[in-house]
């Protein structure tokens, strides 16, 4: 049997969407209090450094990343989400009785069972029939759980959606400075484990709901969707670390959105959003987006010097910072890569 593309028909796949009835009512975020800069690392790492010769403000050189935060002792990375998710909800209005879905979208996790989003979920005080459950995708879980989220409220299955996230890099980073100290490590060892240090800890929440009985949210208009899963193997990340061929994730993902946004630019018209809010990396990753579709840069908020890569958390902390500065009728484009590769782009009318 001859599969359609043989055939010559086009698949549209992960192809542009459109939402009909959903809109943003509030998105917030929590920052982690403890700072670490990336010169602590540098000085945990000395002798390291030196002997495989690598120059110094490694960090700050390569990645752009000037310190990350980590949560106080005692708080967890969940207890940051309910206090993201509670904040979004009283900044929206919206009671927990009428919510109708949560969606946890954390990389970070204790245990394989139960979901992260049931403690949430109990927590906020949200009813019973309120749907709840863990959405993982790398760091475009955020951005798939606001597509899901949009599509049920458009098909009127229900009214109110919470999407919510915490990310604890402390533990990772611990394991992998440790890791790093030992002295049979290679120059290959570093590379493959730098990503890893780049990380940062934070929360982050949004509130979805039916834009016709909200005139004044933030209508969440559709986007595109794209996959490139042959890179599967380019970044592969546990409790205890995270591997990375930080070039080929780079190249990989770059394509990726090079592919989408060229695959939307038939229907959507992106070239002069007021904002562009990307998931945020580094330097060398923001600068060769905007450089590969042509973005203006004063567009492009930046948030990782200070908070490093935040995972799924990062683009809609990034986003509630930018939200002071939006006015009504703004164009913003949410613009997400998660490790796997996959790649979302959402156009969202302020």
């Amino acid at each position: 049997m001859r599969h359609g593309n043989e055939q010559g028909l086009h698949l549209a796949g992960n192809a542009t969407f459109r939402h009909t009835n959903t809109a943003l009512l509030s998105v917030s975020s929590v920052e982690a209090p403890r700072i670490v800069s990336s010169w602590d690392f540098d000085q945990r790492l000395a002798s390291t450094l030196k002997r495989l010769k690598f120059p110094p403000r490694l960090l700050e050189r390569v990645a752009g990343i000037t310190h990350r935060r980590w949560w106080d002792a005692g708080t967890s990375f969940d207890d940051a989400a309910i206090e993201a998710g509670a904040k979004a909800m009283a900044e929206a209005g919206v009671e927990a009785t009428d919510v109708g879905l949560l969606i946890n979208t954390s990389v970070t996790r204790r245990n394989l069972e139960p979901s992260v989003a049931v403690k949430i979920h109990h927590r906020l005080g949200l009813t019973s029939s309120a749907m709840n459950f863990d959405l993982a995708n790398a760091c475009l879980g955020f951005v798939n759980g606001l597509i899901l989220a949009a599509t049920m409220i458009d098909s009127g299955q229900i009214k109110y959606a919470v999407i919510v996230n915490g990310e604890d890099a402390r533990a990772t980073q611990e394991a992998t400075l440790a890791r790093l100290q030992r002295p049979e490590t290679t120059r290959e060892d570093f590379t493959r484990e730098f990503a890893t240090l780049t990380l940062g800890s934070g929360a982050a929440a949004a509130v979805l709901g039916p834009a016709d009985a909200h005139p004044g949210g933030h209508r969440l208009v559709g986007g595109v969707m794209r996959a490139g899963t042959e890179h599967h193997e380019l970044c592969v990340g546990g409790v205890d670390g995270m591997v990375t061929d930080a070039k080929g994730l780079l190249d990989g993902g770059l394509q990726l959105v090079v592919e989408a946004w060229h695959e939307a630019q038939p229907e959507w018209d992106w070239a002069t959003m007021d904002r562009y809010v990307t998931h945020q990396v580094s330097n060398a990753h923001t600068q060769a987006i905007i450089k590969a579709i042509d973005l203006d840069p004063t567009r492009v908020p930046i948030t990782f010097p200070y908070w490093g890569n935040v995972g799924p958390a990062s683009l809609p902390m990034t986003l509630a910072a930018e939200a002071q500065s939006l006015t009504s009728g703004d164009r913003v484009l949410c613009m997400g890569v998660g490790s796997g590769l996959n790649t979302g782009m959402v156009e969202i009318v302020w």
